[in-house]
């Protein structure tokens, strides 16, 4: 009896990934607002649990001859998702370390995460079943990086009329981590787009 290959579901580990990337974003909301040292650990531990998903997406992909989405778009899609965590990780660490209190400009830039990264999800959730409505999201999240791009520039412009060079840096970086982890929901949905190009 000829064993079957395993069947890997990439769409539903793909949708599992954006989900908990959702929760992250979800969770650097909470701490911006309150920022704790609790809510700081949650962030980092849904980071943890996101390279943990993504551990097993890649160990999967390694295994699977057929795969319903180009490899490299899977690969690519799993690592830009995952990339927002990080930042949203960097964005707390920093933060913390440096001794920052939130701003109306990070708070904005927070806020806007968490609507691209429910976007992304949605996309991602929507691909296989629902690919216009994929699509419309895909759509939204793009329109959400162009307005975190509004918000990060504003928030240098201020920040440059201030005479403290220490306090110049150091928000500095905290606007940069916030600004790249928009830019990977962007490059998320260019890749979801490109996957729905190439699937319907």
């Amino acid at each position: 009896m000829w064993p079957f290959p395993k069947k890997r579901d990439f769409y539903k580990m793909l949708s599992d990934q954006a989900q908990k990337v959702e929760e992250g974003m979800e969770a650097l909301y909470e701490f911006i607002v309150d920022p704790t040292d609790e809510k700081g650990k949650k962030v980092s531990r849904i980071e943890k649990e996101a390279d943990e998903l993504r551990r097993v997406l890649i160990d999967e992909l390694n295994h699977s001859f057929v795969t319903p989405i180009d490899r490299e778009d899977i690969f690519s899609l799993s690592r830009s998702i995952d990339d927002m965590c990080d930042y949203a990780k960097s964005t707390v660490e920093e933060m913390l370390l440096f001794g920052i209190s939130p701003n109306d400009h990070i708070k904005l830039m927070a806020e806007g995460l968490c609507t691209a990264a429910q976007d992304v999800s949605a996309a991602v959730r929507f691909m296989k079943s629902h690919p216009q409505a994929a699509n419309d999201h895909v759509v939204r999240a793009k329109k959400m990086e162009n307005y975190m791009e509004h918000r990060y520039r504003e928030a240098l412009a201020e920040l440059f009329k201030d005479s403290d060079p220490i306090k110049i840096i150091k928000l500095r970086e905290i606007y940069r981590h916030l600004s790249n982890a928009a830019d990977k929901s962007d490059e998320s949905a260019n890749i979801i787009g490109d996957i729905l190009v190439k699937t319907t």
